[in-house]
């Protein structure tokens, strides 16, 4: 996908993400969130958006401590949220092509401006499908292209870092496998018990298969949604559920 397609995504889940909350009210609970009420949601998200847009209109270039959401509530804050995506739409918008600035995943990316628009939308879409489990749904679909962009994201970005707890005591090998994506949508999770190093391929003999729409993989991967039936040793589903939280 093209940076300014991750723009459009966006920009679009966001405002569904605000029309979401706002149908809910904020005392209500988001049951993809096990313990969190509406305006923990937008409190989190405004700020993730926030310190994003921080970070990419100021160009810094090591890490900046991520801030607290603000001490609203109601209508109010669902007004900051608006705000808050408005800001980060914009800022990533009037962005330059050969921004430099700080990353912090090592997915593969063509650019910082890129990494950041593709990182927001995902942060954007998972927790739109959260708003929208807090108002009682339905979930707004999501494009399979685009589903299987956050899974490679996930698999190679977020699960390549030191801190992935994802890990076995002797070496496995997981497949994931998007059914309606392409030949090509098939990754390969080595497991040890250092951080997972995925590839795209499946040259490897794996012990298990994770296979389903990309849109199931994503919700289930991101632990949104039951992971689709495994085939092979059903203890690294075991492991994936217990382990992989962000």
């Amino acid at each position: 996908m093209e940076t300014a397609e991750f723009l459009h995504t966006l920009d679009r889940e966001g405002r569904l993400l605000a029309a979401a909350a706002e149908l809910a009210g904020t005392d209500a609970k988001v049951p993809t969130c096990p313990g969190w009420q509406v305006r923990d949601l937008l409190r989190h998200t405004g700020a993730v958006h926030r310190w994003a847009a921080g970070i990419v209109a100021d160009g810094h270039t090591a890490p900046r401590p991520l801030p607290e959401g603000p001490d609203l509530d109601g209508a109010e804050l669902v007004t900051w949220y608006r705000d808050s995506h408005r800001r980060l739409v914009e800022t990533l918008a009037g962005a330059p092509a050969d921004l430099d600035c700080w990353t912090f995943h090592p997915a593969p990316c063509p650019s910082p401006l890129a990494f950041w628009t593709r990182r927001q939308a995902h942060e954007t879409t998972v927790h739109r499908h959260d708003a929208e489990a807090a108002r009682g749904g339905p979930a707004t679909p999501v494009a399979t292209g685009f589903a299987a962009d956050g899974v490679d994201e996930l698999l190679r970005g977020f699960h390549a870092r030191a801190r992935s707890r994802v890990r076995t005591d002797r070496p496995r090998v997981l497949r994931v496998r998007a059914l309606d994506a392409g030949a090509d949508a098939v990754w390969t999770v080595r497991l040890s018990e250092q951080p997972p190093v995925t590839s795209r391929d499946a040259d490897a003999e794996a012990d298990a298969e994770l296979a389903g729409t990309a849109e199931r993989l994503y919700l289930a991967l991101w632990n949104r949604a039951p992971l689709p039936d495994m085939t092979g040793d059903r203890a690294l589903a075991a492991l994936w559920r217990e382990n992989s939280g962000i």
